[in-house]
């Protein structure tokens, strides 16, 4: 195994997964590496930069995709190819790191194609990140996939960038969508559409509650609620709550959990006070993951499908399109109501 291929540097202001593909492109450059040899494991990397295995493993995973090194269970990763010139080299800051965004990330780069660079960014709901990460990127990259959350005035420091290269992600807003295309979903429209595809199965409830702690959940969503309680007034009891804390869960009430950890707090509930979940209490997330189709026999969820998100989004950067595209949405059934 060749020892020394990969470098980081806690002084650097590379993202550090990223530093781990470049001094990987540096060693087959040197010829310090030839396709077929193995690469160090994931926990010597780690234990020897101090990195988490997140870290690793986005770069794996990003070397992977443009087909640079492939995996072997039970044995580790190899060199495939020693292709490390790209045609573009792609600017993507996202809000935060999950499962689904993770879903997307991977479809993104699966469909690029393997000549294609991606450097990925996180704001964390911070403007000031935001603003930051923005500006130390400009000139620097062939084209920005932006997440711009719930920054009203994203415009004013995304005008610098070149136009024609900026793509919005996840949301955007009026002002934007004059300027920028998009791939994004409109959170009123979804949650109003779900909701009334699924009032067969809120049949059986007295009460729905909606968990909205504002932050960094789209407005949309709270919104589309008040339409499907304006629409559906006298039908069922509604109340929007801004937290779980205190809350005392009762038979015959549905509850809408955006966030996972009020997903988790309720299925502790409901285990607490013997209620069953899907016949005493409905429970509806926001955004599918694999362990949502297994978790109480099943979780419903409302989630677009950030798969085709991502490959619409390639499409749209590789091609240039100039569009502004709606992911929707739907109602997933499954056991929780």
């Amino acid at each position: 195994m060749p020892s020394g291929i990969f470098q980081v540097s806690s002084e650097s202001g590379t993202p550090k997964y990223k530093q781990l593909i470049n001094s990987l492109f540096q060693s087959i450059e040197n010829g310090d590496i030839s396709i077929g040899d193995r690469l160090p494991s994931i926990n010597s990397i780690c234990k020897e930069f101090s990195l988490s295995r997140d870290t690793v493993l986005v770069a794996f995973n990003e070397l992977k995709a443009k087909g640079i090194v492939s995996s072997v269970p039970g044995k580790g990763y190899y060199l495939e190819s020693t292709a490390t010139k790209f045609k573009q080299k792609i600017f993507l800051l996202f809000e935060e790191f999950n499962v689904f965004k993770e879903i997307l990330y991977n479809a993104f780069l699966e469909h690029l194609g393997g000549d294609v660079s991606v450097d990925i960014y996180f704001h964390h709901f911070n403007r000031s990140v935001f603003k930051e990460l923005i500006e130390n990127s400009n000139g620097k990259y062939t084209s920005y996939v932006i997440m711009p959350a719930k920054f009203n005035d994203a415009y004013n420091v995304l005008k610098n960038l070149p136009q024609d290269k900026v793509y919005m992600l996840d949301q955007t807003n009026p002002t934007l969508k004059k300027y920028y295309p998009a791939v994004y979903q409109n959170f009123e429209k979804d949650i109003f559409n779900a909701l009334e595809s699924g009032v067969d199965l809120l049949e059986k409830y007295k009460k729905i509650f909606f968990v909205y702690p504002g932050g960094k959940e789209p407005l949309g969503q709270l919104k589309g609620f008040k339409k499907f309680i304006n629409t559906y007034k006298g039908k069922w009891e509604f109340e929007v709550i801004n937290s779980l804390k205190e809350q005392q869960i009762n038979a015959g009430e549905v509850y809408i959990v955006p966030n996972d950890i009020d997903l988790v707090t309720l299925v502790k509930e409901a285990k607490k006070e013997n209620l069953s979940i899907g016949a005493d209490l409905g429970i509806i997330s926001y955004n599918d993951t694999p362990l949502k189709e297994i978790v109480v026999d099943g979780i419903t969820t409302i989630s677009t499908d950030f798969k085709e998100m991502g490959k619409i989004l390639a499409d749209m950067v590789l091609n240039s399109k100039k569009e502004l595209i709606e992911n929707n949405s739907s109602l997933i059934r499954r056991n929780s109501l």
